[in-house]
């Protein structure tokens, strides 16, 4: 049966599905669940900044349907300003909205360490916004990681304070709507 839509999916480590590979990752659930060519252009450790510099190579060349864009955890950790992550967001929907792609943001997962889910928190809380502006759907990933009562569930992420682990991957796929890409 012929794939119906072309999705690249951009971002960093958990785009790929980093440690535990990309089989297990919210991208390969994705895959496994719409009839769609599926692209995982996650590269861990990637900044946005790097993201934006390999966006024709990456997405622009793969001539997609639409772009799923998430990323912004490690500039927050790498300590970039927030008007840059900005900037290079705005950078990446001009040259999807001028090559006709459709674009999903993806909000970033929570970090364990405070001081840097700080920075975060109000990276999302600007892609809400410019979701809004833009009348752009969003996938909100970082749901996935707390209870209901707002807690974050740190069971679902690595020692590492930052990645998921395989049931946090799991949910993450459980937070997307499939409507979205019709």
């Amino acid at each position: 049966m012929p794939k119906e839509l072309k999705i690249v999916c951009l971002g960093d480590s958990i785009t790929w599905g980093y440690p535990l590979g990309h089989k297990n990752s919210w991208v390969y659930m994705l895959q496994q669940s719409i009839n769609a060519e599926i692209v995982n252009a996650g590269i861990s450790g990637d900044t946005t900044s790097q993201m934006l510099r390999r966006f024709n190579r990456d997405v622009l060349s793969e001539k997609p349907d639409y772009v799923v864009i998430m990323g912004g955890a490690n500039d927050i950790v790498c300590a970039e300003s927030h008007d840059r992550i900005k900037w290079n967001f705005k950078q990446m929907l001009d040259l999807a909205f001028e090559n006709n792609i459709k674009v999903i943001i993806g909000l970033p997962t929570p970090l364990v360490e405070t001081y840097y889910e700080i920075g975060l928190s109000k990276i999302r809380d600007w892609l809400i916004e410019t979701c809004a502006e833009f009348k752009l759907p969003y996938i909100n990933f970082a749901a996935a990681f707390y209870d209901s009562s707002g807690i974050l569930r740190q069971d679902l992420i690595l020692p590492d304070g930052g990645h998921p682990e395989s049931e946090g991957y799991r949910q993450m796929f459980y937070q997307i709507d499939l409507s979205i890409f019709k």
